[in-house]
Formats: C-alpha cells, structure tokens, sequence
C-alpha cells in the first residue's frame, strides 16, 4: 500500500529546514533509522553532497540518519533496500533528468507502490504527479520525458502563491499559467500552499497543513479544498 507524504515545501518563513513537518515525519518514519536521499534536484546548484548534509541535519532532529542515493554504486539496489526515501526540491528539470540518466523510475514506482514510506518536498512532489508540466522552474536542462512517476492521478503546483491585490507586478499569476496549461492539457491540477501536504495512504489523499489547497479543473472555475479533508478528483 502506498505511504506518501507530498508536501509542497522544505522550509516555511520563520523555520529551520522540516521544521513545521518534523512531527508527522517522526511517526510517518516510525522504526526507521535510516532513510535514503535523492538530492539531483539541487537548489541554487548546489553538490549532492552538500544537499544531503542539509537534509541530515533536519533528520538528526528526529534520530534518523540520512544516506544520499549518489553514495551507492548501484542506486536501484539502493531504492530497493531502502526503509524510507526522501526526494529534495530544487529544479525539477534537472531532478527527473538525474532520476532517468541513473535508471531508477522504475524501482521508485516499484519500491512505493509496495509500501516504501517516501517523501518528496517541492520537485520532490512535483514528481509524484502524472507530469512535470505545472513547475515553477525553469527547463535548464531536457531531461528525456515530462512523465514522472503517476504517485497520484493529478499533477502538483508547489509554493502556490494567490495573486496580490496590491502588487504592481503585471506579469501572469500562477493561477493564470496553471489555465494555459489546462488550454492544452485536461489533468487536474492541485496547487499546494506552503505548510501544507498531501497524505496518501493507498489510494485514499488527505490534505493536510495549515491551508486549504486549490484544484484547477479544465474547463472549470477554481475551488478551494480544506484541509483535513478527503481530496476527491
């Protein structure tokens, strides 16, 4: 049975790294002592082994040792032997371009779908989805297919900001990008807020966090889902 966390942030204004999730974490990793990294998103460029560094730290706050996936010779045995996986944010583009250069689409699927409790934060979650095509990042690199990992039947927005009434910006707002998309794509897309998340268990998602969420339909107005509360698509 799938155990998922896809939550749309690391870190929350005011916080450490995990902080604000850091007590689901704990029992979403109950018994585990170790869990796999996979850091290719690397935000602002940064190494694989400073990423994973990061990532251990907010880890050790819970007792659990972090290992990153490019520290194995082999990295499918390394999903396969995993207790518990992590995926990191950063630039989407370049993390499903290091998940097809090293070959391991496949274990992940394999290695959730029968129970592996994994994590992914930002890219991390926009993976989790059918496609990468609702990021916020920039395409710095091709990687070869869009097609992630289909975790859930929808696609994932992380870090949705709502327009500001008072901004003078004059460029499209994410609720506008997430229609263009819907021009030519008919996948749902959920647009999560900071500090919150999905729970999957199974097929069953909840939202979790502290804001509603909102699902962009084709063809439809926005509506916004509570949080605690069954995400039906």
């Amino acid at each position: 049975m799938k155990n998922i966390i896809i939550a749309s942030t690391s870190t929350v204004h005011g916080q450490t790294y995990l902080e604000y999730i850091l007590p689901t974490l704990k029992e979403f990793y109950k018994g585990i002592e170790e869990i796999l990294f996979i850091p290719y998103a690397r935000p602002g460029g940064i190494s694989h082994d400073a990423y994973t560094e990061i990532a251990g730290k907010g880890f050790q706050k819970i007792g659990i040792n972090v290992k990153g996936i490019h520290t194995f010779d082999n990295p499918i045995e390394a999903i396969q032997n995993a207790k518990g996986i992590f995926t990191g944010g950063g630039n989407t583009f370049v993390l499903v371009n290091g998940l097809y250069e090293n070959n391991i689409i496949k274990a992940l699927q394999e290695a959730v779908n029968n129970g592996t409790p994994y994590l992914g934060t930002s890219a991390g979650s926009n993976i989790c989805g059918q496609t990468i095509n609702t990021t916020n990042d920039m395409p710095i690199v091709y990687p070869p297919s869009f097609k992630t990992l289909g975790f859930i039947h929808f696609n994932i927005n992380p870090h949705y900001l709502d327009p500001n009434p008072d901004s003078t910006h004059m460029g499209e707002t994410r609720e506008t990008r997430i229609k263009e998309f819907h021009t030519y794509n008919s996948l749902p897309v959920l647009g999560l807020r900071e500090g919150s998340w999905l729970e999957v268990k199974g097929e069953e998602i909840i939202l979790r966090g502290a804001h509603s969420a909102r699902l962009f339909l084709q063809g439809q107005e926005p509506k916004e889902l509570n949080t605690n509360t069954l995400v039906s698509i």
